[in-house]
This record gives structure tokens, sequence and C-alpha cells, in this order.
């Protein structure tokens, strides 16, 4: 798959959105997917923070989340390995040493949101490049619950999570907010990884 558009968007503006950026059948089998596990249990409620500090703060962020991994399931493993892709020629085109592709499903009942943050810890800049899938193909404007990016001249970017809409940004460069849906609302949220610069200093 051409990842041609969004490479060139990251590198003028930072940021890119594609739609249909997947077939229909593949986001509904994604979708499905995800639906699966939250009617099994397998999602959690998200935390905030990290390490000893990372606690469930449902007044910030209300979703629930459970991370990908390999040999869950073929369609899960085969957008992991699309990603792969993505991140060897953002490598390729835009020298970002990225390592690796972390991925959760991020579910949204009715009434959950995610309030403004950055993707970046303020002491770990491991996370370079945020993805995110959306998974609902059914959705409406009434339904709510966009991604509301806030970008660097103070005006605001609304995505809606239509299936197949693929968002990709710089994780330390835009602080961006869930807005409270009315509606589910499926996603697969990842982030593109490098070492830690206190790492690569050693």
């Amino acid at each position: 798959m051409p990842f041609s558009s969004i490479i060139d968007d990251l590198a003028e503006r930072g940021w890119s959105a594609q739609s249909s950026f997947l077939p229909s059948d593949v986001t509904h089998k994604l979708a499905d997917e995800c639906r699966r596990r939250e009617a099994e249990g397998a999602l959690a409620p998200a935390g905030v923070g990290r390490g000893e500090a990372q606690a469930v703060r449902e007044g910030i962020r209300s979703d629930h989340i459970q991370w990908l991994e390999p040999g869950q399931s073929a369609v899960c493993d085969d957008y992991l390995e699309l990603m792969d892709g993505l991140r060897q020629q953002l490598n390729r085109e835009l020298f970002l040493g990225l390592e690796e592709f972390e991925c959760h499903f991020a579910f949204y009942p009715p009434g959950a949101f995610y309030q403004t943050h950055l993707d970046r810890f303020r002491d770990d800049d491991s996370r370079s490049v945020t993805a995110v899938l959306y998974l609902n193909p059914d959705w409406q404007p009434g339904h709510a619950g966009e991604l509301r990016m806030h970008m660097p001249d103070g005006s605001q970017l609304d995505v809606p999570p239509l299936a197949g809409n693929l968002v990709v940004f710089l994780s330390g460069d835009f602080p961006h907010e869930v807005l409270v849906t009315q509606a589910d609302r499926l996603s697969l949220t990842g982030w593109f990884r490098r070492r830690p610069a206190d790492v690569l200093a050693l």
C-alpha cells in the first residue's frame, strides 16, 4: 500500500487525515473484533499517566481499551503488518528512527470522552507519531465523538470517526481531545515509538 500522501503531509504540516484508508470489509472485521472483545469483558477502563502514577480517572477519559498482541487474530495481525510497513517508510523518507508500533482497541460507549492531552509524556519522548484508524461504518454527525485537534495557529480541526478514516500526526506537537460521543465509538489507536532521548545519549 502506498503511503506517499501520509509522508508528504507529515513533512509539510505534521499531520495527515486519510479517508477510506482501508477497504470497508477490513474495517468491518476489525470492528467486529473490537465488539467481540468488549462483549467478552476483555477491554478495561483506560488509565492516564504511566508507571506507578497511572490511574483510571473517568473525569479525564472514559474509554475502554485492550492492547493488540501478535497472534490474537488474523485481521489484527494484518493491520500490525501494514503499520510496520508505514513505520519502515517513515524511517526511509523522514529519518525518524522509529523502532516499533504499539496499538490498542479503544471503545467509547455513549457519554464517553477524552479531555485535551498530548500523546507524548513530559519525561519520555519515545512516542513519536500517532496513528488512529476509525471503525464506525454508520457514523452520523449527530453521534458527535469527533477527534478535535488543536493546531499551532490556534485553530481546531474536527475529524469524524467514520470507518476507514486514518489520522496520523506528530505525537508531541498536537494537543487533541475526543468529544463526548452519543453512540458507540470504535477505533484502533497506536503510536510509532523510538528509543527515548536519554537512552540514545548513553
